[in-house]
């Protein structure tokens, strides 16, 4: 399958082209064709599959051949998304491909002043991509109006359930007119991704590009066993040892993600946080010096989990596991994209084995387990090992009870045979 077969016209595979890609994904071959039939879609896709592409593409190409009513434009498309990070790389690619077809997008976010907005939305443009909170602010204000609005992209929905944002979904909608096509897509499928597709999708088509709550398969996955208050100690060994040069890392907590931080620059590793309470424009910064090589370690908390595209990512690290397994997935998903290789490492200590098992469910296959010497629990705790060795247990228990029961049996014999010697010896 090629791309242009899927019905695009010759400025956005033009575009494509400049990318550098040659041959659509699953998920766009499957997509693309349905969303410019006009149909609502649920669609199960892993991340870093091509998705912001699979709805994009067709939404530049529908609105190019529908021009506004009004000499004034106003938002025909909007994209939902969780967060900021995410809006900057879907609005980037809006903008890359309306460019082609003279069609304006723009982004809107919180952390930044909003007065900006206003004026870019003033202009007039053709498709907004948002986060749901600074979008209420603009549409509550009447400095945007969603009434003309087609078309309705839902992006990583599941992830914005996760971060509450239902309610805020539900109001925005609210402000959009009741006859438009809905794209939701999700990595995962909850039930609750479920109950908002029965309120918001209308007749869908189910599209799903891979098999929801799994792992990419370019990513290899590894746990690490270790006592909790040498998991730094592990991972600056780790980073040297094998020469990591760029290295995403997952903590629980902002604390958490500023405290390693300062660990790993104190190990003469260059390190840099990004999380929530960091200033927009700091989080762009540090993104950035990352991407360019001049930052080794990016720790990082869930909020960074979803939307940051990293071409060239070798490898994540959960120093702390995700309280929540399918974050266990969004978090490995920054590796391993765009059917590159990568590579998934977990530090577990004794604490997070429920987590670890959890996740495992989740995925429905067990992670491999690594020891590296110096660094192994005192308690290694390792259900292999530990079922085994209630097995060995559990025979040893049968044997035993078997060989009392045998020593009984002939003891009762015995003395039933002496009774009877008795009893002759009387007569």
């Amino acid at each position: 399958m090629s791309f242009g077969k899927l019905g695009l016209r010759a400025e956005l595979l033009s575009a494509v082209a400049a990318q550098g890609y040659t041959a659509p994904t699953p998920i766009q071959t499957q997509a693309i064709p349905v969303i410019l039939e006009g149909y609502d879609i649920l669609a199960g896709a892993q991340t870093g599959t091509g998705k912001t592409a699979a709805f994009a593409l067709p939404i530049v190409q529908m609105l190019s051949e529908d021009p506004p009513a009004k000499k004034k434009r106003q938002p025909r498309a909007l994209v939902l998304v969780p967060t900021r990070e995410l809006a900057a790389q879907v609005g980037k690619a809006m903008q890359d491909y309306g460019r082609r077809l003279s069609l304006r997008a723009t982004v809107i976010y919180g952390g930044i002043n909003i007065n900006a907005q206003i004026v870019r939305l003033n202009r007039g443009v053709d498709i907004v991509v948002a986060t749901p909170g600074r979008l209420l602010d603009h549409a509550n204000r009447g400095t945007l109006d969603l009434s003309r609005v087609k078309i309705l992209v839902l992006d990583e929905a599941d992830r914005m359930l996760d971060m509450g944002f239902i309610d805020e979904i539900l109001e925005v909608t609210a402000f959009l007119p009741d006859k438009r096509q809905t794209l939701l897509f999700s990595a995962t499928y909850p039930d609750s991704i479920k109950r908002l597709a029965d309120e918001l999708l209308n007749n869908p088509r189910q599209i799903e590009a891979a098999r929801p709550n799994r792992a990419a398969d370019g990513v290899t996955q590894v746990v690490y066993r270790v006592e909790r208050l040498r998991k730094r100690e592990l991972l600056a060994h780790l980073i040297k040892k094998e020469n990591w040069r760029r290295v995403m890392v997952f903590t629980r907590t902002r604390y958490g993600a500023d405290k390693l931080t300062q660990q790993l620059i104190t190990d003469d590793i260059v390190a840099a946080a990004i999380h929530s309470s960091k200033s927009q424009s700091l989080r762009t910064r540090t993104l950035a010096d990352f991407k360019r090589g001049l930052v080794r370690i990016l720790v990082a908390t869930d909020v960074a989990a979803r939307g940051l595209d990293i071409d060239g990512l070798p490898r994540v690290v959960n120093f702390d596991m995700p309280d929540i397994p399918e974050n266990y997935v969004h978090r490995i998903g920054r590796t391993g994209r765009a059917g590159e290789k990568g590579v998934a490492i977990s530090l577990v200590c004794d604490q997070e084995q429920a987590l670890l098992i959890e996740i495992e469910r989740l995925l429905n296959h067990k992670i491999p387990v690594k020891r590296l010497a110096g660094f192994q629990p005192k308690n290694d705790y390792d259900p292999d090992i530990i079922a085994a060795k209630r097995k060995l247990k559990e025979k040893a228990a049968q044997k035993q009870k078997k060989a009392i029961a045998k020593s009984s049996g002939k003891t009762r014999k015995t003395q039933k045979a002496g009774k009877t010697r008795k009893n002759t010896k009387r007569r």
